[in-house]
């Protein structure tokens, strides 16, 4: 008998669900950083073996109160989630405040689907917080099981991953078996020039940038060259643009090293990589932008 299905990661921002969705694929889908909304898009990891499949999906963290067209795309991606969840993880921690209203506790109330609770980050916090942050969800919500781990570590997710695979239910393999994303690798060389920045820059700035890759050209089979990779980074100001450059260069000189290195450990490849930073105001509440760039 082959088993599949589809295992939602949800939760606020911050709490951990792309680590737990990267050390459950084995593989590094989705972009981390310390600060909150880093993931934007829906990501899909695909685990597979002889008799099961299944498939992961890391979505943003939900924004409690959009500021922007942006945030209401990225959303959608969390509310769209529930639609084709076979089991759903919810992910939290002991410091992640809820109220009754939040609209992922009345989403999940009217979900249907199996539900785990994932109290994250256990090497931070006491044993006794887990068991304070355990009572307060059951108080809530119906969950078929409650893990308490650390994704960043990788301690009890084998435990977690065992208990997924036991609740898939029959049904082919949806993706290649050998295939680990729904992505390419273009959306990944974004997702890692964006990842730089987020850590080399304060609060405003990644915040304000989207990332695409304008080209992707890898050699002809007859060619002795690398992987040639052109990407542009939006801003809405020219101060921010500014901020981007660096003195003569420098910031996006050293952006462009850190960057280019995640992308060949990323690629197992050398790549040549050449970055470019436009203006483009408001983009976060522009339509035809936010389609643009994925948001759609």
């Amino acid at each position: 008998m082959h088993r599949s299905g589809f295992v939602n990661i949800l939760g606020h921002p911050n709490v951990g669900k792309s680590t737990l969705m990267n050390a459950l694929v084995g593989e590094r889908m989705s972009i981390i950083s310390a600060k909150p909304q880093t993931t934007r898009h829906r990501i899909l990891g695909i685990l597979s073996g002889e008799d099961f499949q299944i498939v992961f999906s890391d979505t943003p963290g939900f924004v409690l109160r959009p500021s922007y067209k942006m945030h209401e795309k990225m959303n959608a991606f969390v509310t769209g989630a529930f639609e084709d969840a076979d089991l759903v993880l919810l992910v939290t921690e002991p410091n992640d405040p809820y109220d009754e209203q939040d609209p992922l506790i009345l989403h999940l109330q009217k979900s249907e689907s199996p539900k785990f609770l994932i109290i994250n980050k256990s090497d931070k916090f006491p044993a006794r917080e887990w068991d304070r942050v355990k009572m307060a969800w059951e108080a809530r919500l119906p969950f078929t099981q409650v893990f308490t781990l650390s994704a960043l570590r990788n301690t009890g997710t084998e435990e977690l991953a065992a208990a997924i695979h036991t609740l898939l239910p029959e049904g082919p393999a949806w993706y290649p078996k050998d295939q680990l994303t729904d992505r390419p690798e273009r959306f990944f060389v974004s997702e890692l020039i964006r990842e730089n920045i987020f850590e080399m820059f304060g609060q405003e700035i990644p915040y304000s940038c989207e990332v695409v890759t304008e080209y992707y050209q890898e050699p002809a089979e007859d060619e002795n060259d690398i992987i040639r990779i052109g990407a542009e980074i939006y801003v809405m100001r020219n101060t921010q643009k500014a901020i981007l450059i660096g003195k003569g260069g420098s910031a996006i000189k050293e952006l462009g090293i850190r960057s280019r290195k995640a992308i060949e450990e990323f690629l197992g490849e050398h790549i040549f990589l050449e970055l470019h930073i436009k203006v483009r105001p408001k983009w976060r509440d522009d339509d035809r932008s936010l389609k643009g760039f994925g948001y759609g």
